[in-house]
């Protein structure tokens, strides 16, 4: 999870984030360049007395800068598209959550099981135990097993919401009336933390979300668990 006076992302907890750190140092090492190539010119024109004919009507350098530009936009856009259908891929699930937004917590349900389902809030301040994070912890947390595709279907029931986990690359928003999916693959056991992403009213900070990631054999014994405390 992020901390304080953090410059970077979060560590990625699934091969699409890691795609999209990836993406994000390599635009910003272009946008460095650019930058530093602007100031130069801005410097030297300002600093400088001589005035260098070839330059005041050249026609290699207009076709130069016009030519670079569209080759540093390709440089950018190619693995932004890749990235974009990969996130959109979602291959053969191994289970299926559907997260319901609701004013003001979210709620769950296996639709992999006969009856399983919860319902999902954020811990109050003065109930937190010691190490847990304030706003940030929920009395249930979305279970989901190591190394495995997991499709999760969002929607809202009252007004529009946003499932969010920085870690796992996913965010989608909740739609009242409508189904949308998003899916992911986590690549190491944790717990990851997430927050409503739009603006949904007077408690929109106060539903958090959180996905806890354990092997497929500590999966299968909470689910069996909650199948029978249900």
């Amino acid at each position: 999870m992020a901390h304080p006076t953090q410059l970077g992302l979060q560590d990625a907890a699934s091969p699409v984030m890691e795609e999209l750190l990836h993406f994000h140092d390599h635009a910003l090492m272009i946008v460095f360049l650019i930058s530093t190539l602007v100031l130069y010119i801005m410097v030297a024109m300002v600093s400088t007395k001589l005035t260098n004919k070839y330059i005041l009507d050249s026609q290699e350098i207009e076709i130069i800068w016009t030519i670079l530009p569209a080759v540093v936009l390709i440089l950018i856009a190619l693995p932004s598209l890749r990235i974009l259908y990969l996130m959109d891929e979602i291959n053969d699930p191994h289970i299926t959550i559907k997260a319901m937004g609701h004013q003001w917590y979210w709620s769950y349900e296996y639709t992999d099981y006969e009856d399983l389902g919860f319902d999902s809030y954020m811990i109050p301040t003065q109930d937190l135990t010691p190490g847990q994070f304030r706003l940030l912890e929920a009395d249930h947390r979305m279970v989901v097993p190591l190394d495995s595709p997991v499709r999760v279907l969002v929607s809202a029931e009252d007004v529009l919401h946003s499932w969010a986990v920085p870690a796992l690359g996913v965010k989608m928003d909740a739609v009242p009336g409508r189904l949308n999916q998003t899916a992911f693959i986590t690549s190491r056991p944790g717990v990851f933390y997430g927050q409503c992403s739009e603006i949904c009213g007077a408690n929109h900070s106060f539903m958090p979300i959180v996905v806890e990631v354990v092997p497929l054999e500590h999966f299968e014994n909470w689910s069996s668990f909650m199948l029978q405390d249900a």
